[in-house]
């Protein structure tokens, strides 16, 4: 659901064909202090779709850090030199949102 004068996030990346599984998995529970500091940060609407802007502050958060030590190691980035969350070079790839539907369907 969104939020007057707030920016839908969505983002891309490529996984690991033998780690998809896993990925998919833990984003069922995301950490908690993870989700806290994208609320710090008032990101409330943010989706993840498997095909950066960069938030410097989120990854100055220490269980956000974490998080990205046990997930990009599951990932691979789309920009060539790519290390890691957080690093120089953005490890995600922002893409244009072109269809979202969040209601119910009604006959």
């Amino acid at each position: 659901m969104s939020t007057p004068h707030t920016k839908r996030i969505c983002q891309i990346i490529k996984l690991k064909p033998e780690c998809a599984e896993e990925y998919k998995e833990v984003h069922k529970n995301v950490w908690p202090g993870v989700l806290n500091a994208l609320g710090r940060h008032h990101i409330v609407d943010y989706s993840i779709n498997h095909y950066p802007q960069r938030y410097e502050a989120i990854g100055d958060d220490k269980e956000t850090q974490r998080w990205w030590r046990l997930t990009d190691s599951m990932q691979e980035s789309f920009n060539d030199g790519a290390s890691g969350s957080g690093k120089e070079i953005p490890w995600w790839t922002d893409v244009e949102e072109v269809f979202r539907f969040e209601g119910g369907f009604s006959t």
